[in-house]
């Protein structure tokens, strides 16, 4: 991974360039951003950097030893520390048994989430994943050890919120009193989850999430996902470039149309058309249901924002805007701030398994009776 492969987030980029070039890298190093960031991308590409025996003004050679071995997550003074859990292939729940499955994850994106990990591992039923302090133990008996070839021995862990009360102990005396020509680079998501003793022991990064920009031309360049479609998938996910390839996977539909002509028809009311449409949203998948849900909660949360007079930071163009702006007239804010708590309600059971077309409908009859208040 390098810099240049990471969208935007030129700041950050350059403050951590120039910790290297200024020989101010800290020895524990705290990247956390929310889900869907870059903090374990930019990482990795910070952990390339540094260990790069040909380093450019911007970045990476990417050609040399340390390089390509850093991008095939192979060279040996890289260590990592990750949740695990046991599943039916693999009884021994620490780093080293899932390495393989670990360089397959990574290569596909860095920017995916704890649960796509559990998930891509065959992790079943209610089991999280941890972070045992047996496995923090074994890290400390590595990075104890004599660098092989590389200036550096780095150890990244991700998602250091899942350290349990012994692991985070035995992680402590080390990052107290590192190993010569060692670093560690913590990448979460969750700061608060994390040990104040730790936190003291850190330099924080915080890691902006990406501009609406970055992800559509993220998504243009690298999915070949339309402009227009690429727009309104920056707009749903909010930052969450995670998200944002889940949505340009998923079966493309005109959210819009069906969220504007599902809102004229509870404005009304049309009872009978109400129904229908609940018939309809049972059909689709479930992802697509909760996709609408979501779709809905944005544009009335921009709606908010246009009554109150924060036009500028409404994300919408075209006809979603124009919308938006007509509908802003027609109804009360204390019926958008209801609507808002009952689509943020019927997304919670929808992901309980909550029946579609009941909800859908019960949904329906709430708004439209919310409207004529």
């Amino acid at each position: 991974m390098l810099f240049k492969d990471i969208q935007g987030l030129d700041s950050i980029k350059n403050t951590l360039i120039q910790s290297v070039k200024n020989n101010h890298v800290a020895h524990a190093q705290l990247f956390h951003g929310n889900v869907g960031s870059a903090n374990l991308a930019l990482a990795w590409a910070y952990a390339t950097y540094i260990n790069c025996e040909d380093k450019q003004e911007n970045d990476s050679c990417g050609k040399c030893a340390s390089c390509s071995k850093m991008g095939k997550l192979i060279h040996p003074d890289f260590h990592h520390i990750f949740p695990t859990a046991t599943t039916k292939k693999v009884k021994e729940a620490d780093s080293e048994s899932y390495m393989p499955l670990w360089r397959d994850f990574l290569k596909q994106s860095p920017y995916k989430t704890l649960a796509d990990w559990l998930e891509f591992i065959g992790v079943e039923g209610n089991k999280q994943g941890n972070i045992s302090a047996e496995e923090a133990r074994k890290v400390i008996q590595k990075v104890s050890l004599m660098a092989y070839e590389a200036e550096y021995k780095i150890l990244i862990i991700w998602q250091p919120e899942q350290l349990n009360q012994s692991s985070a102990n035995a992680l402590l005396k080390i990052l107290e009193e590192p190993p010569s020509k060692t670093l560690f680079l913590l990448v979460c998501n969750n700061a608060n989850k994390l040990l104040a003793t730790i936190l003291s022991r850190t330099q924080r990064i915080a890691i902006p999430s990406f501009s609406d920009d970055d992800i559509v031309q993220y998504l243009v360049a690298k999915l070949a996902v339309d402009d227009r479609r690429a727009k309104q998938i920056a707009y749903l996910s909010e930052g969450n470039l995670s998200k944002a390839v889940e949505l340009s996977t998923a079966q493309e539909n005109d959210q819009h149309s069906w969220f504007a002509n599902w809102m004229r028809m509870a404005y009304k009311p049309d009872i009978s058309s109400l129904v229908k449409l609940a018939d309809t949203f049972d059909t689709f998948p479930k992802e697509q249901q909760k996709g609408l849900i979501e779709y809905s909660l944005s544009v009335f949360r921009d709606l908010l924002l246009w009554q109150n007079g924060a036009n500028s930071l409404v994300r919408l163009e075209g006809d979603e805007l124009t919308f938006v702006q007509n509908f802003s007239k027609a109804v009360k804010q204390e019926a958008i701030e209801a609507v808002v708590q009952e689509l943020n309600d019927a997304h919670y059971h929808l992901e309980r398994n909550a029946r579609a077309k009941i909800l859908h409908l019960d949904l329906s009859l709430t708004i439209a009776r919310l409207f004529k208040k």
